[in-house]
């Protein structure tokens, strides 16, 4: 039995993308993955295979998301955290540039 423990320490804020929504992975558990994404750029409306914990670092995002038809949106400041629920449509526009923290099910969209 391998009793030998890892770690990892990844510096958020130090990271750049080379190209908008690039992603550090951190960990992968049981089918869920943790990534670091830096982005400058919207991403595009969707929905989730799943559930998603989407976790502001730094910068600022616009989230742009639909409910019974409508169209919401809300800022979010790094500290912030948004939830997006299975069948959740949205899009992130990020203010400038952005790191995130997202949690998703492994191979979501």
């Amino acid at each position: 039995m391998d009793t030998h423990k890892t770690m990892k320490v990844v510096r958020a804020a130090e990271y750049t993308g080379t190209r908008a929504w690039d992603a550090v992975p951190i960990a992968n558990m049981n089918g869920i993955t943790t990534r670091l994404h830096w982005t400058d750029q919207p991403y595009k409306w969707h929905v989730n295979d799943g559930e998603e914990v989407f976790a502001v670092l730094t910068g600022t995002v616009l989230m742009k998301y639909r409910e019974a038809g409508d169209e919401k949106e809300i800022i979010l400041n790094a500290g912030d955290i948004f939830y997006a629920g299975i069948g959740c449509e949205h899009i992130a526009h990020p203010q400038g540039e952005a790191r995130i923290l997202v949690v998703e099910t492994e191979g979501s969209v």
